[in-house]
Formats: C-alpha cells, structure tokens, sequence
C-alpha cells in the first residue's frame, strides 16, 4: 500500500533513521510475524505499485527498464522489483555490482530467483560513464545502495539521469539520516520510494532536491513509532477558539526598538493577535510611541524605556508570553530588556537581534530556561552554536553524517531551551530531546517565504500560541505548519503581512475539514 498519494505529502508521523529502520525490521522478524522475504516481496510490490501511480503511462504495453542492484538488501529489492516487472510484460534488463554469492541470503535467494539459476551480469562501471547507457529505458531503478551507504560511492553515477530514475530507499550516495552527501557521486531521482516510513535524509539538505517525489509504501511492519522518533510536523488540532474570556488565550507582550524601527515588532504582535492570542500589547520607548499608536488598533501600546519598566510591566501575571527580538537592535537598552525578559521566567520567544544578543553574552545565555523558544536561521545559529554548525560544513567522508536534526537536538540540550532552526527543512527540538521535522517539500514547497519579514511574523505566531496553552515545542511545531500553510494558501506575491490577514482562511479550512 502507498500511504500518501498525489500532493507529495507524507501520511506517516514518524521519521525514522537507518538503525531506528534496522531495528524495526529486526524486531518484527525476532517475533516471528514476518520474514526477510516476506518484508522483501512486499517492498518490491509497493515499489512497482508506486511506479505505476507515478506513471500511469507504463501500465500498458511492454516498457523497458534497467534495474541495478547492489551487494546489499537494497539489491535484493531491486531483485523483486525487476521479477515483478517481467512479470507484467516489461523488458528488464539487471545488472548486479558484486559477486552473487557474496549477496546477504535473502537477497540471494531473490537473485536465484530472478536469474532461475543462471548468470546475472554484473554492472559495468563504463556504461555509468555513458549518458547514452539507458537512453532506451523508461525507467532505471537505482537499487544500488540504500539506507546502509556509510562510504562514498566510487562510481559515475551522472548517466542515471538520462532518463526517469526511481531510488529504492534514497538515492544512492545520499545519507539517508542527514540528506547529505556522502562523497560527491549522488544519483538525482524523479521517485523515491521509502520503505514503511520516510527517513530524515529525505527532507534535510541535499535530500529533497536528490529524492524528487518522495512515497512511502506499507510494508506490513507495526505502525508504532520508536521512543525517540523524530516526528513530522502535521496540521494541527484544537486552535479555533471556544467559549471564554480573552484572557483566558492569553496575553502577550511584543518589544520594540526604538524610532523608525518598530515595523518587526509591529507584525510579530498582529501575527500574535490574528493566531489567537486574547491581548497583544507592543512595549516601546516612549521616542517610538506616537509611531506606534498611528498604525496599530487593536494592539495596545505600552511604554518601556529600559529593564527597569520592563520588570514592572510584568508584575501583572496576566502577561504570560513575550516576544523579543524583531527590531529591537541590540545597544544596552536591548541587552537589558533581554535580561529581564530571561529573568522573569515568563515564556519568550528570542528571534533576530535578540539571538544576536544572547549569542555575545555568556551571563544571556546562562539566563536562557525551558519556557524560551529560539528561533535562529542558519546563520544566527553558527552565531549561537558555532561547534555545531561548523560540523553541517564540507564534505562527508563516511556516514551516518552529522545532520540539522542532530545540530538542532544537541542545541536544545546545551541551551536547555527549545529550538526552532529555520530553513526550507525546518527542524525543532525540545530540551527533552524530542524532535520534529517541517516538510515544507514534496508539493509544499513555499519558496515566496524568503522575503523581508516572514520570521518575525514567525515569532509572533509562536508567541501567540505560547499565551494560548501549550508548551514551547507544540507551539513551535503549530505555529510553523500554520506559518507554511498561510504562505501557501496567498500564494505568490506573497509580503509578510499578508501572513496573519490569512490566518483566518487557514483556520476556516481547518474548522470545516472532517
């Protein structure tokens, strides 16, 4: 079975790594529900299902594919498919990189299989020398390596993407935990077709734009995540508001910078207001008031010179989320407002000048608890973790390679606080170790977010679903699917502040869904 059709999204909650795979596979084999061949067959079976609903085309009359198999279990799937094709007509010509006797014995035995005891001719590195090698083919299915690649591919691999290529797994040269390369020979796939669940490779760096379109297919393991599985952020539930007083969502307090630079802070608190939040009041110093009083309406403005009225601003507990950071700039004033934000222990989100500002003081960063949300692109993040960020740079000599998903983990576990890395592969993580991945990919793309803006109404969203309830990981993972959802619903064209005025569709669409 496919378990997620035409809009490339993913209808599995769990992402899985290799060794998570491993032991899944593992598990229901030691207790006997299932065998090698078994998990084998009904690999290959949703593979060639997945073929054709890719290409309804090739469902009829005789194509020709080249399937080439690996000395692995990756090959022995490609062993099934390449039956299961001949089986319906196909012309299929297989070729193996490696010795036959040498493949693992459930691969070999789909190898005698395949072959009905004869020879299988190997893969000649020369023919991947050839942009012309499967010219004729309408499909090749890269069943070289898969999610066990720990070395780099020693091999052409350019003249695969001659014609349409389907990748078992992932595409061979690809890490399937980081979506890196491993080495500088990586197969570029039009399919992708992962097994039981989809891998953190598949939407972190180089993985998407290597994977093409990305299906999952049920092999007939047990749905239920690992503890300590990375989830995919999905849609989220429970956000329309119910019967109550505005206090009861909420309030929260947006800080400003000074003249002429409140227009951050300004679109972090309507993205605060129209996601939910019952009150949203801007805190500016009073050279900036009049600036703010003549563009807001709803928000409240209230006047904060420095620390000292930030400190009693938040004697009303009623306050119970703030956002800082957008526009604030980062002089003494700033640096003080970040300290009594941190003090005070409140929930805060801490985006632009603020993540500026922690990341040059040692006495912030000790300050940082776990009601904060970070919310740094790449580069406020080398800024803030440069250890970490410095092992996502060159090239991979051997895998597992080091990921965003693990740089985003072991940062919210120095900082004690939750992370939200920003990018095209968003990734979120809580001190407790808990992860998530925003596939903002496979027919979700939203390349109209780069524009001025767009992370402070970020933050302003995350702010306004703190005061709501939730804690800081579910805010983050809500606020960035609500976030993407909006971009994708306007469209392109997109500017920052179309972002909130869009909520409200957002959240219609959401009511109405069954």
């Amino acid at each position: 079975m496919i378990k997620k059709e035409a809009d490339g999204e993913v209808d599995c909650p769990a992402v899985l790594t290799s060794q998570q795979m491993r032991t899944a596979e593992a598990s229901a084999m030691d207790a006997g529900s299932v065998t090698g061949r078994q998990l084998m067959e009904r690999a290959g079976e949703g593979a060639v299902a997945a073929i054709l609903a890719e290409w309804p085309d090739l469902a009829n009359g005789s194509p020709r594919a080249a399937v080439l198999c690996g000395p692995g279990n990756n090959g022995g799937d490609g062993f099934v498919v390449a039956r299961l094709l001949r089986d319906r007509g196909w012309n299929v010509e297989l070729r193996l990189l490696g010795d036959p006797a040498a493949l693992p014995p459930d691969a070999r035995a789909n190898c005698l299989r395949w072959s009905e005891g004869g020879g299988v001719p190997p893969l000649d590195v020369a023919d991947l020398r050839s942009t012309d090698a499967f010219a004729d083919c309408s499909i090749v299915v890269d069943a070289l390596f898969g999610i066990g690649l720990s070395r780099p591919v020693e091999m052409p691999l350019d003249a695969l993407s001659a014609t349409r290529v389907v990748a078992l797994d992932i595409p061979s040269g690809l890490c399937a935990d980081s979506g890196r390369r491993i080495g500088r020979a990586v197969v570029r796939a039009d399919l992708t077709i992962a097994f039981h669940a989809p891998k953190p490779g598949h939407y972190l760096a180089d993985g998407p734009a290597q994977c093409g379109r990305l299906r999952v297919v049920d092999i007939g393991l047990v749905e239920t995540p690992p503890e300590g599985a990375t989830q995919l952020v999905t849609e989220p539930a429970g956000w329309n508001k119910r019967a109550g007083h505005k206090y009861d969502h909420g309030h929260v307090l947006v800080l400003t910078g000074g003249m002429a630079r409140t227009g951050a802070a300004r679109m972090s608190a309507r993205a605060a207001l129209r996601i939910g939040a019952g009150l949203v009041t801007l805190a500016v110093p009073g050279a900036a008031i009049m600036e703010c009083a003549a563009q807001v309406t709803a928000l409240m403005v209230r006047r904060c010179d420095d620390a000292a009225t930030l400190r009693s601003l938040l004697e009303d507990d009623r306050l119970n989320a703030l956002c800082l950071g957008p526009g604030l700039g980062t002089d003494a004033r700033a640096a003080g407002l970040v300290g009594a934000a941190l003090e005070s222990g409140r929930q805060a989100v801490l985006d632009a000048d603020a993540l500026t500002l922690v990341a040059g003081s040692d006495a912030l960063r000790d300050g940082l608890h776990d009601a904060c949300i970070l919310t740094p692109h790449p580069g406020e993040f080398a800024r803030l973790f440069p250890d970490l960020a410095e092992r996502l740079q060159g090239e991979v000599a051997a895998g597992p390679a080091y990921s965003r998903l693990d740089a985003v983990r072991d940062a919210a576990g120095v900082a004690g606080c939750t992370l939200l890395l920003k990018g095209p592969d968003t990734v979120i993580a809580a001190p407790d170790g808990r992860t998530a991945i925003h596939p903002a990919v496979y027919g979700r793309a939203v390349p109209w977010l780069a524009t001025a803006g767009s992370g402070d109404v970020l933050a302003g969203m995350i702010a306004g679903l703190l005061a709501r309830g939730p804690g800081p990981f579910e805010a983050a993972c809500s606020a960035t699917w609500l976030h993407v959802e909006a971009a994708r619903r306007f469209g392109p064209g997109l500017i920052a502040e179309d972002l909130p005025e869009t909520l409200p569709q957002v959240f219609a669409a959401l009511a109405a869904a069954p």
